[in-house]
């Protein structure tokens, strides 16, 4: 394990939580095993037990699974609306569309906590899509396709969600951000108006140069992320013959026009330096861009506030990020 020191030292809960797990082996892992182990830990994700850890949801919001048809197939959504009293009456809130991380294994409800927050306090609906999983059949596309497909969805049939199409934002945790970030830029392109786009410990880079950033080599063996991790994933997310350039924001032809960002990073992980790259270029393309740093956090610290401090923080610079961008 690499060594940390000073405010880059990972939360105790982190450190305690990392000596108790078992260490898998990731680059032995078959395509059966993934999916075993994918299935117990998504029901362990979406335990009442696991709230200690993924914290509690405002009791501000409702939340609810939503099922949206989709050109050709169902996708489960997990919806946020304000509690009664919270919404002001209104049946045009902002819309916050959320993409979860985990690549290979995660659940909308492992997001609740910041979700249901962001519902109750901006106040918005947060839909949050439960895209397809990475697996031997289903390269990292399946899930771009998914959240870009949902926020059509929405926007096209805002009536139905009570939201203004005209205040809308994308969110995405690691691997959700590389799908946000791509919806991003396909909005642009469709001629569909996002006010907003926030980016929470990002990967945006799935080329040969994903391993390459300084924040890798110093953070391999995290307590919350690791490379034989992030090679399987890779493996699985641009199959041979798959254009990994098309699945990496960091290489877009063409980041300007795009919404405003707010690029959030924890500086014990791996994917720093990602997320420090991706706002760089999103400045040089004019693209406003702001990039806030959490020392001592881990990769997804967010959907962790239980054991990470920084969390709060980190919620709190969202909620006033997307407050000011939904603003009537």
């Amino acid at each position: 394990m690499s060594e940390v020191t000073g405010t880059e030292r990972p939360p105790l809960g982190i450190r305690l939580l990392h000596a108790l797990g078992r260490e898998r082996d990731w680059s032995a892992m078959t395509a059966e095993e993934l999916v075993a182990y994918r299935d117990a830990e998504n029901r362990k994700r979406t335990s009442r037990a696991a709230r200690v850890i993924t914290g509690f949801p405002d009791r501000g919001a409702a939340i609810r699974w939503q099922e949206v048809a989709l050109p050709g197939r169902g996708l489960r959504v997990r919806v946020y609306r304000p509690s009664p009293g919270r919404d002001g009456g209104r049946d045009d809130l902002p819309l916050v569309l959320h993409v979860h991380g985990g690549g290979f294994v995660g659940t909308a409800a492992q997001s609740d906590w910041v979700n249901s927050h962001l519902a109750a306090r901006l106040p918005a609906v947060v839909v949050s899509v439960e895209h397809r999983l990475l697996d031997s059949e289903t390269p990292l596309s399946a899930a771009v396709d998914d959240g870009w497909d949902v926020l059509r969805h929405v926007v096209e049939h805002a009536a139905q969600w009570g939201i203004d199409p005209a205040r809308t934002a994308v969110f995405g945790e690691s691997t959700g951000s590389m799908v946000t970030a791509l919806a991003a830029i396909r909005a642009r392109e469709a001629g569909l108006p996002l006010r907003a786009q926030v980016l929470v410990n990002p990967a945006v880079d799935l080329t040969s140069t994903m391993f390459d950033h300084a924040s890798i080599t110093r953070h391999a063996h995290s307590p919350t992320l690791t490379m034989p991790q992030m090679q399987l994933l890779r493996r699985f997310a641009v199959p041979p013959g798959t254009d990994p350039r098309a699945m990496s924001p960091l290489y877009a032809d063409d980041l300007s026009g795009l919404a405003p960002a707010l690029v959030v990073v924890p500086t014990v992980d791996p994917l720093a330096d990602h997320g420090r790259r991706y706002a760089e270029r999103l400045r040089a393309a004019g693209t406003p861009a702001r990039l806030t740093e959490h020392p001592g956090a881990t990769h997804a610290f967010l959907s962790m506030p239980g054991v990470v401090p920084q969390a709060k923080a980190a919620r709190a610079e969202i909620v006033e990020f997307l407050r000011v961008a939904l603003a009537g």
